[in-house]
């Protein structure tokens, strides 16, 4: 008996062989034609819903992060005591060998000195709990820039004390008040003796969509709460402090811990608020959930489909099994076919998938409930490198578990197949 060799030296055989198969009338015509059609969806649809569980939930979580660092910082310094509430209740000096500049640890980008105490703003019909965050010179406005809505920050850095104040829409909406409008503001003494009051005029509107920093803070200059608490020009109430890198928060945490004095406390942003960060990493297992769930599911349509096709292809199995080809040889062809429907599917639902994310990132339609996901719209952040390692993730997961039914192939006879109908 005559064999053909068809095991090539120069020419790859089996990927010819496969693409004459997917050019062939016959195989779009054949009965594997929908349901491979299926597949090549399943896994656009799959690579869709990947991108977007991508794209939202570090989107969300990036945009929480920036938001929740401009009113707190990446890490406070603070006097060591077991103060827990937002207002401060003893000083510190401003006299720090770390203030300004921050040289000891390089990660800092900036140290800004603040201090809070809570108030309440009335107005001729209503009357609203605040907390006062006073900021001097040295404060970074430009988090708050993105935030104005209307008017215009507080000047701080002018020599008289400044009695503007920056408020948010949600106090402006419930006391009626407007850019230029009066804000009568009280303030309780320290010995608890009758309020002392402070005429603020409102200069700007923010809204930041963090409805637990919306509801109830205002800022303004800090020479205000030092007269107030009677301190001196040189006391505030912390340090906020912003680094490089928010994904070595801990460990610069730690380092400015270590370079700062044993009666002053250092605190992440995560230590200072614990449940948004969890929720955070909540969110995390999510994504991969959602990621791990679709990537089953791709996979499952994948084998249906090319277990269909090795099935429809009986006849030519064993056409070529009978002329010496060998079982990895038609293994092959077929994995080349598996690998071009995955490569389609890929390609589709990445046009699309980045098509919507692109639509979200510009247009915004989506729209979130503050109270809910401390975000006003659904924002949406995805990076290059994301993109390429979940693609090509998929692929080589997809290629791998579509070697199993391939093995199908070693269990049929040439003479059984070619009878096969």
């Amino acid at each position: 008996m005559v064999y053909l060799n068809i095991e090539s030296k120069n020419v790859n055989l089996e990927y010819f062989i496969a693409k004459r198969v997917q050019s062939s009338t016959s195989y779009k015509n054949s009965v594997s034609a929908p349901i491979i059609k299926i597949a090549v969806a399943a896994i656009a649809i799959g690579i869709i819903v990947m991108l977007i569980a991508i794209a939202t939930g570090v989107g969300l979580q990036k945009k929480i992060k920036e938001k929740v660092s401009a009113f707190n910082g990446h890490v406070s310094v603070s006097f060591y005591d077991r103060n827990n509430s937002i207002t401060t209740i003893k000083p510190i000096s401003s006299h720090q060998d770390f203030y300004p500049d921050f040289t000891a640890v390089p990660e800092v980008t900036h140290i800004q000195a603040v201090a809070t105490k809570g108030g309440m703003i009335r107005t001729a019909t209503d009357f609203e709990g605040i907390i006062l965050k006073g900021v001097g010179s040295d404060y970074d406005w430009n988090y708050l820039q993105d935030f104005l809505v209307e008017g215009k920050l507080p000047d701080v850095a002018q020599e008289q004390t400044s009695f503007d104040i920056l408020i948010s829409d949600d106090i402006a909406a419930r006391l009626q008040l407007k850019v230029g409008d009066k804000a009568p503001t009280y303030f309780m003494k320290a010995n608890g003796q009758e309020p002392i009051g402070r005429a603020f005029s409102v200069s700007g509107i923010y809204d930041s969509g963090l409805e637990e920093y919306d509801s109830k803070f205002i800022i303004g200059d800090i020479r205000n709460i030092q007269r107030i608490n009677k301190w001196d020009a040189d006391q505030i109430g912390k340090f906020e402090i912003f680094i490089n890198d928010f994904d070595r928060l801990n460990e610069v945490g730690r380092a400015i811990q270590l370079n700062t004095p044993s009666e002053l406390n250092a605190r992440t942003i995560e230590q200072e608020l614990p449940a948004i960060f969890q929720w955070l990493a909540l969110l995390d297992g999510n994504i991969f959930g959602i990621i791990g769930i679709i990537l089953i599911v791709g996979i499952i349509n994948m084998i249906t489909a090319l277990l269909v096709l090795i099935l429809d292809r009986t006849n030519m199995i064993g056409v070529l099994k009978s002329l010496g080809a060998s079982n990895w040889t038609v293994r092959k062809i077929f994995l080349y076919n598996a690998m071009n429907l995955v490569f389609k599917g890929l390609l589709i639902g990445n046009v699309i998938g980045l098509g919507l994310i692109g639509i979200q990132f510009y247009f915004s339609p989506l729209t979130l409930d503050p109270q809910s996901y401390h975000v006003t719209e659904m924002p949406v952040y995805i990076s290059w490198w994301q993109v390429i390692a979940l693609n090509l993730g998929t692929f080589v997961v997809c290629l791998i578990a579509l070697i199993i039914p391939t093995l199908i192939v070693s269990k049929i006879s040439p003479v059984k197949a070619m009878r096969f109908e």
